[in-house]
């Protein structure tokens, strides 16, 4: 499958990404039926894209291939934090640690600059060498404050089958992450009930 269609197939933000940009973060791969699925991040391009898209980085920031393993990686690890939060189990210790690495690789308070033109002014400091890195801060602090923060009660997995996405619940008990797999739930229970009356 190639990167465009895997792009292509995505599904529509989950409710709550609008407030967490680690919501769509973790929802940035995604499993769906009749084995389809994709990964925005699957190679330096798209996850450069991605970072773009979300304010993270300048389209034109360089990423090699292990910076974009990286971002996979640390994906993992918020994925099986939010997972571990709506199942109500303990992480795992290696994903609390890849956060907080995350949260210190780099200054997360604008340092003091001064020059003629501006006079003292702060400044986050975050180089080119650094985008990458400032970018993963930006999203382990977004999902740290979610798995701390008022959401952190909605914060749910998709209800509908074969979907892998989180959402956090703005409404009711609605347990899906996207108009298409409500309709896929709402669908499954149609025939069931439909194939119930043909039993009686």
């Amino acid at each position: 499958m190639k990167e465009t269609e895997r792009v292509d197939v995505a599904l529509p933000p989950a409710p709550g990404a609008d407030r967490h940009l680690s919501l769509d973060f973790a929802d940035s791969v995604a499993t769906l039926p009749g084995d389809q699925g994709y990964d925005l991040l699957a190679v330096p391009d798209s996850a450069v894209r991605w970072l773009a898209d979300h304010d993270l980085a300048q389209p034109d920031v360089e990423m090699h291939a292990v910076c974009a393993q990286r971002m996979r990686t640390l994906r993992e690890h918020v994925r099986a934090l939010f997972a571990a939060h709506v199942e109500g189990i303990v992480p795992p210790d290696r994903s609390v640690r890849a956060l907080n690495e995350a949260l210190t690789r780099v200054p997360a308070v604008p340092t003091l600059a001064w020059d003629a033109a501006q006079g003292a002014h702060r400044v986050q400091p975050h180089p080119t060498s650094q985008a990458v890195d400032h970018a993963f801060a930006l999203l382990a602090a977004d999902a740290a404050d979610l798995l701390t923060g008022p959401d952190a009660d909605r914060l749910a997995a998709c209800g509908a089958p074969s979907c892998d996405r989180f959402l956090v619940r703005t409404h009711g008990r609605r347990h899906w992450c996207s108009t298409r797999c409500g309709d896929r739930v709402r669908a499954a229970r149609a025939r069931r009930s439909s194939t119930t009356e043909h039993v009686k």
